[in-house]
């Protein structure tokens, strides 16, 4: 099985888990139809009609905190995560983007999607406004949680979930991931 019609399972199992989210579940399959139906490959970032990309819920060895970046190039706080360039393993994608953003080792991805997200990137330079339809996956670290800062932020940080998923000001998606996460850990009984 190709790591696109693995997305297209991965897709039914998250709508299984959050029926709520069914109008974004369409919007994501409505771009992996047209990757299939010739409307341009949707994994990487020169289809500008919209593009998949992928990121990770960097969670730490407690699961109390996630790794945030101070994004460069948007100026707010978010997870980690970046273009699939080609490679339709999201999952990997989200792995690989976690750890050239923070530099940690013994990282572990969980191949089960976490969260979906589609949200609109206003132009730069020469490059058009476009959507992003990013695929999140809880990523663990493991051994050192001693990041090093890379050239894509403007720095990093561990903050508590609980502290994202009650502030106001931090990105809706974030508190909607802080939020998934916590009644995750609930009914595993942490």
């Amino acid at each position: 099985m190709s790591p696109d019609q693995s997305l297209g399972r991965q897709l039914g199992d998250y709508l299984q888990r959050w029926p709520a989210e069914a109008a974004t579940v369409a919007l994501f399959r409505e771009l992996l139809d047209g990757h299939h139906g010739g409307a341009g490959n949707a994994y990487v970032r020169d289809r500008q009609a919209g593009h998949f990309t992928a990121s990770a819920w960097l969670v730490d060895r407690t699961g109390t905190r996630v790794l945030l970046t101070h994004h460069r190039k948007l100026g707010r706080w978010l997870q980690l995560g970046g273009h699939a360039d080609g490679d339709e393993d999201l999952a990997r994608v989200a792995l690989t983007e976690a750890r050239e953003e923070s530099g940690l080792e013994g990282l572990a991805v969980e191949p089960v999607l976490f969260d979906l997200d589609r949200h609109w990137i206003p132009a730069r330079g020469d490059v058009p406004g476009h959507w992003h339809y990013d695929a999140r996956y809880v990523v663990r670290a493991g051994g050192s949680e001693r990041f090093v800062v890379s050239g894509e932020s403007l720095a990093l940080a561990w903050r508590p979930i609980a502290e994202i998923a009650g502030d106001p000001a931090a990105d809706a998606s974030l508190r909607r991931m802080a939020g998934k996460w916590r009644e995750g850990v609930n009914r595993r009984g942490r």
